[in-house]
Formats: structure tokens, sequence, C-alpha cells
């Protein structure tokens, strides 16, 4: 579990092994899901959690009289990543990968349950990862203090 970089910039917070240890048996049923599909289904998952977090109370109080409020920096991300790399994970799965192989004509089908429950999973991840504050180091000094967590809930 490590984010995975494109020279010196994170393009996505999980790598295609970390998907697969999470849920071999899709990938097993669905010859279709290379490692290309899974990983632009990651980058894309990375940037829905980096522009949902742009999006929250925390992110703009501690940007408060920026504007526009800049983009989060995925580089300054230093604690929690092993939470941020299950997110990531969950969001692909839930948002991208299983809807891709799913079987909409039968509410019963396996893979729409497994959406559900990633979509679940990443909600309440995502909510605690908020509610900390305790991830991110805004003066990129290599340690988070106080200061820097007081836009958690």
């Amino acid at each position: 579990m490590s984010f995975v970089k494109k020279g010196s910039t994170i393009i996505s917070f999980a790598s295609v092994e970390d998907v697969i240890q999470a849920d071999q048996r899709i990938f097993d049923q669905n010859e279709g899901l290379t490692d290309d599909v899974i990983e632009a289904s990651l980058i894309r998952a990375t940037e829905r959690i980096l522009t949902k977090l742009k999006d929250t109370t925390w992110w703009k109080d501690q940007n408060a009289g920026s504007s526009p409020v800049p983009s989060l920096n995925p580089l300054l991300i230093i604690n929690r990543q092993n939470d941020f790399t299950d997110l990531c994970i969950y969001e692909s799965l839930a948002y991208y990968i299983l809807p891709s192989v799913a079987d909409f004509d039968s509410e019963q089908a396996s893979e729409r349950n497994k959406m559900s429950y990633y979509q679940q999973k990443a909600n309440a991840m995502f909510i605690e990862l908020v509610g900390s504050g305790d991830f991110y180091d805004f003066d990129n000094s290599g340690t988070i203090t106080a200061k820097e967590v007081k836009g958690a809930n």
C-alpha cells in the first residue's frame, strides 16, 4: 500500500495490486478488467477524492480568505496514507470497476450488492478522514500540528 507516482506527481492513492488484493474474485470472473482499466479507475477515484476534499468545510476553513480555494497537494498527505489507499480502492470499486461489469438487469446481481457495500465503506472512510483532519501537512514541515488539524469537525 503506497501512493502511485508518475515522476514526482502522485497520480493515485492505490495500485492495481491493492485493488486485486481487496477483491480478487471480481478480476477472476471478468477478463476485461485489465491492469490499464483498473489503473484508470484508480486515477479517476483519486481525482474524485481530492475534489470532494476541496469542497469540505475542513478544507475551506483551513484556507479561509483564499480565493479561489486552492486544490489539495497529495504530496502533503503524510498521515493515514493507508486509509487513503483504502478509500481509493472503495471509490474505484463502487463507482468505476463494478459498474463496468455489473448486471443491471438483475437487482440481485452480486456486483450491484458489492457496489452498494463499497459505496458505504467509501462514505464512512471519507467522513472519518475529514472528521479527524489529521492527515494533511499544510505548512509542509513534515509534521502535523494542532493548528493544522483545527478545521476538523
